[in-house]
Order: structure tokens, then sequence, then C-alpha cells
């Protein structure tokens, strides 16, 4: 019997209970139905840069958690600062050396994490919800609304960001994380608010949505069924990128001097307190410096990667 015969009885036998790749395993079940949502993910399963940058954000995402994993001193302790032991260099007992009070700068840096990347994610996020919707809701109505709120965020965009940031943050005082995580959010939700609605332009105007409406769908169900699904990939790679941009952020409106405040620690804290003796112990600067490097460079190839992967056009 040829070779053949025996894979088109083995296609004619098995063709109830699974599927035959000539060459390959069988494979049980019915087919999974391929998506834009999975064929970026086993395109990003192959990234390097996507597998890096995901590794780096892993690391210190559980430093922000579970800071005492990395280090057995705790910073917020005064008790372990000393000034004798101020401005020293790397060394066995103080791995990235000692800040102008005598603080071990290695500790503050994992406890740093926390601060600057519970002030990124929040924010991502709470721009990604209110910008989305807002988007959404002014793209699928269009008419009065789109157009009030289009020049609601034309407002907004009038507004430099750094000014407006150090505006607000000048009149409340606090120098809290929520009070930061605020005066960000409030100035950046007109971004995701425009690529949202240029999105639910485009997505609206498909068959299916059509489909939908001539089948009797409700507004609510073609929103949020049809047409959110389908518009939220350039919201995600909007909301990755912002991640770093707003760890950045934090740290600038720290380290001039109206962000997060002592007792807090974060790592745009930090660089602002060893400024002044760089010359003299570059390290409480230079550490802190290259973890906030880091985190940013690593959102911002995760966001590069995610949209590489979800935008078709580039594959």
């Amino acid at each position: 019997m040829s070779e053949a015969t025996v894979e088109r009885q083995g296609r004619g036998k098995h063709a109830r209970r699974g599927r035959y790749t000539p060459g390959g395993p069988w494979r049980f079940g019915p087919p999974r139905a391929a998506s834009l949502w999975s064929d970026a993910w086993q395109d990003l399963r192959r990234r390097p840069m996507f597998v890096g940058a995901a590794f780096v954000i892993a690391v210190f995402l559980v430093m922000a958690a579970f800071p005492w994993l990395f280090t057995s001193i705790d910073p917020h302790d005064a008790a372990t600062c000393h000034l004798s032991d101020a401005r020293q260099g790397v060394s066995d007992l103080h791995w990235f050396g000692t800040d102008n009070l005598g603080c071990d700068v290695y500790a503050r840096s994992v406890y740093g994490a926390r601060n600057s990347v519970v002030i990124g994610a929040t924010t991502a996020a709470l721009t990604a919800l209110v910008g989305g919707l807002l988007g959404l809701f002014a793209g699928f109505a269009g008419g009065a609304l789109d157009a009030l709120l289009s020049r609601v965020t034309e407002i907004f965009f009038a507004i430099p960001s750094v000014l407006g940031a150090l505006l607000i943050l000048s009149v409340f005082r606090t120098g809290s994380v929520w009070t930061v995580v605020l005066a960000l959010a409030v100035l950046a939700w007109p971004m995701t608010f425009r690529i949202t609605r240029a999105a639910v332009i485009t997505v609206k105007g498909q068959e299916y949505v059509l489909a939908a409406r001539a089948l009797g769908a409700s507004s609510g169900r073609i929103m949020f069924r049809h047409i959110m699904p389908n518009a939220l990939a350039p919201v995600i790679v909007v909301a990755t990128i912002n991640l770093g941009t707003f760890v950045a952020a934090e740290a600038g409106l720290s380290f001039v001097g109206v962000g997060l405040q002592s007792p807090d620690i974060s790592w745009g804290l930090m660089i602002s307190d060893a400024r002044r003796r760089f010359l003299e112990a570059p390290e409480p600067l230079l550490f802190p410096a290259l973890l906030l490097s880091l985190t940013v460079l690593a959102f911002v190839m995760l966001g590069d990667a995610v949209r590489d992967a979800l935008d078709p056009k580039l594959r």
C-alpha cells in the first residue's frame, strides 16, 4: 500500500475526531478561529524586543510590589541612615553607594520603583478609560456631541503639558501620588480621545456594523459588542507607550520640586537630591537615573512591538 493511500485513509478515518496535517501531528477538536488578537500574540512571542522589554517590565513590577524581596533595608526607617557614611562609593555593603544623608541608594532605588510605576500605570489606565470612552461616544454619535467634545480637547491641547502640570501641582501643594496622577491625567486624556474617535469613525462604517444595525441591534450593543473590540488596538498601543512617558513625567515634576515630596521616595526625588553633590558622589544620581531610563525604554519598546503586531500592514 502506497504512502499516499495511507494518508487518504487516515484523513477519512479521523475526519470526525481531529485534523490531519501532512508531515505533522494529529490535532483533535475543532479548529481555533483566527483573530487579530491571537495572531498578534503569536507574532509578539517571536519578537526578541517584546520578550526583552516584557522581562524588564516584569522585574520592575515585582520590585514595585514586593521591594523586600530585593533588599532587607527599609529606607523609610531613619535608623538605617548614618551621616558618617554619607557619599560613600560602591561597596559590598552598599551596592549603589550612599546619598548625602548616608542612606543606602540601592534600597531607596528599589523602594522608589513603587511610586514611579504606580503613577505611570494609574495615569495610563485613567487616560485610556476617560479618553477611550469619550472618544467612543463622540465617534459613534457624531453631530453636536462630537463637535463639542472635539472643541474641548482642542482647548486642552492648547495648554502646554509641562506648564499645566506645574500649575495644577502648585495650586494643590500636597505632593501626593494621587495629586500627580490627577495633574498628568487631566492633560493627557485628549490624545487618547482623538485616537479612539478616529478608530471608531473608521470601524462604524464597516459592513458587519451596518448588518448589526439592520438586524435591530441597539446602539449600546453595537458600540460595546461590535465597535469597541475592533477599535481597541490603537488605544492599547498608546496606553503602553504612555506608561513610560508618565513615569518620566513624574520624575521630571519631582525633580523640579512640585511632584512627590519627602518622605516619599521616587527616582525623580532621588535625582533631585543628588544633583547638588554630583561631582563629589555621582552614584546617588546615576543609579536612579539608570533605572528610570531602563523603565521608560522598556515601556516604549513594548509599545512599539505591540503596535507592529496589531497593525497587519507592518507585518
